[in-house]
């Protein structure tokens, strides 16, 4: 069953939550927001029966993602071999709640789950712009500022696309959820904030290198 969402895109049997449905949000701005957010996307699969679960890049560019692998993985030569159906999570971390009681003890976290077909980039210009993107993802402007992949590489590296379709946010945010019965006792309770934060940029130790950092790494907003 699909039940169309005015906002974004369809609720349906598996995007909607089975647990907590309040936190399920399906319009483009938080799903994107969310997924702009991060670098690495956890990919899962069915391989020779058995569930497989793999972290590695993304990027999103409009209502597609484009995750990269190698040509030798077996994800990607079934996403060459008529398309391999996945499931595809990517979550932020943003607190923990800690609750007067150990069952109300929970985190903070924005999360995006997408369901469908993955399919293998083939063609020249899109899978460029797919490497760059996925550069980009993790430092924008880096891609303009970097040599191109040589012949060799592009063969070693593969990327596959899956459309935005089946897709749904997941978040919780705020205090913990105490027991009327529990406000009383003696245990501290609230959320401890996670933030993550960047340093500061580390050159590579190579001899005769005079190279100035560029403008689009301090800082690092995110």
């Amino acid at each position: 069953m699909t039940t169309a969402s005015p906002a974004g895109y369809p609720a349906t049997d598996r995007s909607t939550p089975t647990r907590s449905k309040e936190r399920a949000a399906y319009d483009r701005a938080t799903v994107h927001a969310i997924l702009d957010q991060g670098y690495v996307c956890h990919l899962g699969f069915v391989r020779d029966g058995a569930p497989v679960v793999l972290p590695t890049l993304y990027a999103r560019s409009g209502e597609v993602l484009y995750v990269h692998g190698s040509t030798g993985s077996r994800p990607l030569r079934g996403a060459a071999d008529g398309g391999l159906a996945v499931c595809l999570t990517v979550t932020h971390l943003d607190g923990l709640v800690l609750a007067k009681s150990a069952f109300h003890h929970s985190i903070n976290y924005r999360s995006v789950v997408v369901h469908g077909t993955a399919y293998q980039v083939v063609d020249p210009d899109e899978r460029a712009a797919a490497l760059d993107a996925i550069v980009d993802q993790a430092v924008p402007g880096r891609s303009a500022d970097a040599r191109r992949p040589n012949a060799k590489e592009l063969a070693q590296t593969a990327v596959i696309r899956l459309d935005l379709h089946e897709v749904s946010a997941k978040l919780r945010s705020g205090g913990p959820n105490e027991e009327p019965e529990d406000l009383a006792l003696p245990h501290w309770s609230g959320v401890v904030p996670v933030i993550t934060s960047y340093g500061s940029p580390e050159p590579a130790e190579i001899p005769g290198q005079d190279v100035p950092l560029p403008d689009y790494l301090p800082p690092l907003p995110r």
